[in-house]
This record gives structure tokens, sequence and C-alpha cells, in this order.
């Protein structure tokens, strides 16, 4: 009689692909008994494991680490058995919503599972480790990829797309979590539950956790509660609070910014730091080995509360937290007093206090003395991340530091830069379904018949032949705004036509209407957003201006080239990693580049790339030709950046985590 052991891992199969097991089954156990994890949602229908017969030995399930002095000579006669055991698999049973909800062991001929690898490591002690190791072969990532190490990661963020987006960081926490999740990555993105009117169906699909925690901060106990939705691989979390449900987007309203943000991110960050503890999501917590992926100020607390709340009674010992700046310009800084609404031992202090310089005070007797929530975030996170390299850069200097440029440049050595993704699906010319005609780089024909529908659409002279430019953006002082307002005058004295989509500032808006009475003939302004007009103004354009004054990654410069549209961009951040200035002399008089960077930041400069570039449009069709391919060309889908990522997240867990 073999005696009876239990082999389990419940994250081998990442991708849906269940692990090979050797043995045969004998009764179902309960999942309990390996659930380190807390809940506070009431009763969790844990899913079941099999147990295996074997003849290595009787294990506990209480107790499932291997001794390490006979684990190879087990390993060795597990080989050796090999063609005398039949194979089974653990197959994965998801309810309605594609959650985990159980596995059943069924033979290795299962059709959903053909011959997947064996995997022969041993569980550890807690059910949600993050790593994977083969012995017979690798785990597979949804590219075909070998991942041999696996993450639970937690995004943490006041946006994600579609649930709530004012800019790029609603685009990356959407995006991003899915391509990484797609690679065999446990995923998680923690975001407010907005509410902005009684009939705001936004979170429709996301239903109630049953999970109610209490967070201690700003002189009480608040509650706050989980929704829950499962797509696209991850499990999307939804912290809920009355805070979170008013008129406006998630920063304020027409009247400004809400005075009570401060406390509104806290607790998100407190209900963060709590949700892979409690949630049993699919069946089993995110447990206590997690990557927290803190994005901007409004998730800076999170790093902070790991070391000064938790690891010191061990709790996320384990964890790694990686701090993602999307804008420096925004730092989460409020009063010295309100310290102690945070709910943090004054010993912690240090690490947000601020000071101003004396220029930046208010009067003769203000000390300048604030928290500052970003810089916490700073010093606490084991590796710092931008979204793109020379932003990277920029943050280390003092115009672009923001004051934390010192700061940021001691911590150089953990400081890296990834350049954003963009959805490849959606912004792809040849199926978009915005536009009047599709085209590919083998086939740019559909070009100008976009080109000719947005004349038509936006009511200029149907001019194929002459060259039209776009801008597509918020309008104010970053964007470089002011820029063209000045050079309009001179610009449209030539041959060209201007486009212009985006709302903000009241006196850009008023602007952009009175350009348009003076130049019916070339100049359209199209105060507002509008999703079909932006993709159409990006394929009917033929170059696109982004005179940005700092521009930490850009998406509208890689849009635009996605849809052979040339970038004429301001040398800064991202726009100067991922647009190369137009050589015609390059390969051997091929021509090398995707567009035009200008610098320094000035009226003459952004004319005098923009004239090259409606010159070249005119004169040397061929290279105009050669730029659009080689723009429509370029990889930057979220799949490229996932593997990026995935290299940072080997970094960070090489060294201990900050304590």
């Amino acid at each position: 009689m073999k005696a009876l052991s239990v082999r389990y891992w419940v994250q081998s199969f990442p991708n849906g692909e269940p692990a090979k097991i050797k043995g045969k089954p004998i009764s179902q156990l309960g999942f309990a008994h390996f659930s380190g994890g807390r809940s506070r949602g009431g009763n969790v229908g844990f899913p079941q494991l099999v147990a295996v017969a074997s003849d290595k030995g009787t294990s506990s399930p209480t107790s499932s680490m291997p001794d390490n002095e006979t684990e190879i000579g087990k390993k060795q006669k597990l080989h050796e058995e090999e063609e005398e055991n039949k194979g089974f698999v653990l197959d994965p049973q998801t309810d309605d919503s594609g959650s985990v909800v159980g596995f059943n062991l069924t033979s290795s001929s299962h059709p959903l599972t053909g011959d997947a690898s064996e995997v022969a490591t041993e569980a550890p002690a807690e059910v949600n480790s993050e790593k994977v190791e083969e012995t017979d072969g690798d785990i597979e990532g949804a590219d075909g990829a070998p991942t041999k190490v696996t993450h639970s990661i937690v995004f943490v963020t006041s946006e994600a797309a579609p649930y709530s987006k004012t800019g790029g960081l609603g685009d990356v926490c959407g995006s991003l979590p899915i391509a990484l999740a797609a690679r065999g990555h446990r995923v998680m993105v923690v975001s407010p539950r907005y509410l902005h009117s009684p009939e705001d169906d936004t979170f429709a699909a996301a239903l109630d956790a049953d999970c109610r925690i209490k967070i201690a901060c700003f002189g009480g106990e608040q509650e706050v509660a989980f929704f829950h939705e499962y797509r696209d691989l991850v499990d999307w979390v939804f912290v809920d609070h009355p805070s979170y449900h008013r008129p406006g987007n998630p920063y304020g309203d027409i009247n400004g910014a809400f005075g009570d943000n401060q406390f509104r991110f806290a607790l998100l960050c407190y209900a963060a730091c709590e949700a892979p503890l409690v949630l049993p999501l699919g069946g089993f917590n995110y447990g206590q080995k997690c990557l927290f992926m803190v994005n901007d100020w409004h998730a800076g607390l999170v790093p902070v509360l790991l070391a000064g709340k938790y690891r010191p009674y061990g709790v996320y010992k384990d964890a790694r937290c990686i701090l993602v700046i999307h804008n420096l310009a925004h730092q989460g800084v409020e009063p010295a007093a309100t310290y102690g609404n945070l709910g943090l031992s004054p010993d912690w202090y240090g690490a947000l206090g601020w000071v101003f310089p004396e220029w930046a005070r208010t009067h003769a007797l203000d000390t300048g003395e604030a928290i500052n929530v970003l810089k916490g975030a700073i010093v606490t996170s084991d590796r710092i991340l931008t979204v793109s390299k020379g932003y990277a850069w920029e943050i280390t200097t003092v115009e672009g530091g923001y004051g934390l440029n010192e700061l940021l440049s001691s911590r150089r050595i953990v400081l890296n830069g990834i350049t954003n993704g963009i959805d490849v699906n959606e912004w792809n010319p040849s199926s978009d379904k915005h536009l009047e005609a599709h085209y590919s780089a083998d086939d740019l024909s559909g070009k100008v018949q976009n080109k000719i529908a947005l004349q038509k659409e936006l009511g200029l002279p149907v001019r194929p032949e002459c060259p039209l430019i776009g801008f597509i953006g918020r309008l104010d002082y970053q964007k470089g705004v002011d820029l063209i307002r000045w050079g309009i005058p001179e610009l449209l004295n030539d041959d060209v036509q201007f486009v212009m989509l985006g709302s903000g500032a009241k006196m850009y808006e008023d602007w952009m209407r009175e350009a348009e009475a003076a130049h019916k003939d070339k100049f359209r302004g199209w105060v507002g957003f509008n999703v079909p007009i932006s993709h159409r103004i990006t394929a009917g354009c033929d170059i696109l201006l982004m005179p940005s004054r700092f521009e930490p990654c850009g998406l509208n410069q890689l849009y635009a080239m996605r849809y052979g549209t040339i970038p004429v961009v301001h040398g800064t951040g991202g726009l100067r990693d991922t647009v190369q200035t137009f050589d015609p002399y390059a390969n051997d008089g091929q021509g090398d580049g995707t567009g035009w960077t200008f610098s320094p930041l000035a009226v003459d400069s952004m004319l005098w790339a923009l004239r090259t570039a409606i010159s070249t449009y005119r004169d040397h069709k061929e290279s105009w030709e050669g730029m659009m391919k080689r723009g429509m060309e370029k990889d930057y889908s979220w799949e490229n950046a996932a593997v990026q990522y995935e290299q940072v997240f080997e970094w960070a867990f090489i060294d201990p985590p900050y304590c």
C-alpha cells in the first residue's frame, strides 16, 4: 500500500494550463488547511485539492515542505517510475466570472491539457508564493516564451481605464496589468469605486466581495468595502467609501481639487495593503509575498505603510514595492500638521517631512514645513520606475526634479525608465472602426482617403496635396499650447491646414474659436474631447505637433507613428526617446528616422521643424513614405513593455525589502 502524500501548486498553471502530476487520486482534502491568509468576508468556498498516492513517504497537509537531504533522491525515484505511473493533471474549475473556484484531478489525456510538462517542485508553506521552478520543462507564458518566475502583483492606482481615466495613468493601469497577467502572473488592480451620479453604471459588473475592513486614521475608524470583477485574467478590485461618491473627476470638480484628497487616497493605500490578506479571490488570498506597483503620489503611502506598520510585525517581510512615477509635478504635499491624520508613528515623520525653499514660502513667519507623500514613496520603495528613459534622467535634474532631484539622484541605482505601450488592437489603422478607410504599412492607399474624409467632416477645403497638421491634447501650459498660439499666424501664411482637438484653460479654448473665425479655410478648433474624432485626426493628418514643455512618456506620438502620421515634437522626456529625427543621408541614402524633434522650446525652433517637415512632404515623397513605414513598424505594444517590467521585478527581489 502506497503511503498518502500531498503535492500541490496552485499557481503552476497561470495561463489556464494545468500542471501534470504523477500518481492516482485517493480522496478529496479541504483547501482550508493550506490557507495562510486572513478573511473578514465571511465563509469562503475554497477549492479542493486531490490527494495523490505515491511511495515517497507520508506527508502532512500542514507540513508540505520536503526534507532537503532526501528530496533529490525522491525526485530521482519519481523520474525512474515515470513509465510505471499514469499521469494525472489538476483541472481548474471556474465560475461564471472566470474565477477559479476549485480543481479536479483528471487524466493527462484530458482534451484541454494534452501533454503538460511535469512540475516536480514541492509547494512552499504559503499557497501564494510567487516562484515557479520547473525540473522537466518551462511553464510558458501566453506568447510561448518561457516564464520561470511568476509573481503576485498588486497595482495600486487612482485611476484605471475603462473604469476611470483622466490621462496616461489610466491607460497604463488599464493595459499593463492585462499584459502581465497574459504572461502568467497573478495580477490585482486596486482603485477607488468612483460613482459620479446615482445612475452611474461604470462598475455594474463589479460585485460586492462581502468584505468590510476598519481603517484607523484621521482621528477615527473608517469602514471601507471591496467590489470585485474578474476580467482579462486580472482581478479588478474597487475600494468603496462615501468619499468616492461625488460629481466631477477622480481629483476635483469645476471648483478645483477636492479638499479631502489626502484622506481619500490614504484610505486607498490602507485598503490596498489589506486587500491581498483579506480577499479570497478565486478561492485563495494573494498573501504576503506580493509585489506592489504603486502609481504616483495617490498610492505613495503604500510603501511607507509596508515599512512602518506591517514589516515590524513580520507581515509583508518578503514583499517588494515598486514606485512608478507618471508625473513628478504632482507630489501630494500637505501642511505638516496633517501628518498625525495618517495613522503613522511619529518616528516616520522624517520619511515624509518636507521643507519648502524660502522663495516659495507665503510670509516671513512661514517655516515651510510640510509633508510630501511622493517623497515618502521615493524613500521607502524598493525600486523606482518612470514611464520613459528620458524622463528617468530629467527628474534627477534641477529643471525637471521639482525639488526632489537630489533625493532621486541619491537613488539613481534603483531608478529606471520603461516607455509605455499602447493598445495595438484599439489603435490599428487596418481595423479601426472609426476610420473611413483601412490601410497598413504594406498598403498606404487608405491614408489619403482618411485625409479627404477628415477635411470634409471639418468643413475644410478638400485638398489632398495640402499638408494637414494636427494637435490633440489638453489645452494647458505643459502641452506648449502657448507656442502654437503665437506661431499660428506665421505658420498659416504658408499653404497648410491646421486642426486642434482638446479642452482645458478657458483662454486657450477662446483663442481656438477666434483663430477658426479668422482663418476659416485653414484652421479648425474642436473644443472638448471625442474619441472617434481623435482617431480620425490621427489617421487623416500628415503631421502631428507636440510642443510639450515636459512629457514623461506621451502617447499621441506613438499613436501617430502607428497610423503613418509624422510627429514633430519638442525633444523632452518620452518624446525624445520615441521620435528619431529624420536623417536623409543614413543607410546609404535610404534615410532613417521617424519624425523631427526640436530644441530649445521656442516658437522659432518649432516653426523651423514644421517647415522642414512640410518641405519634405512636398518635395521628397519617397523619403516621406519611408518615414511613415518605419513608424508603423515600430513595436510599442504592452507585450514589449511587460517584458521590460519583468526584468525590474527580478531586480526588486535581489535585495532585502526596505525596513
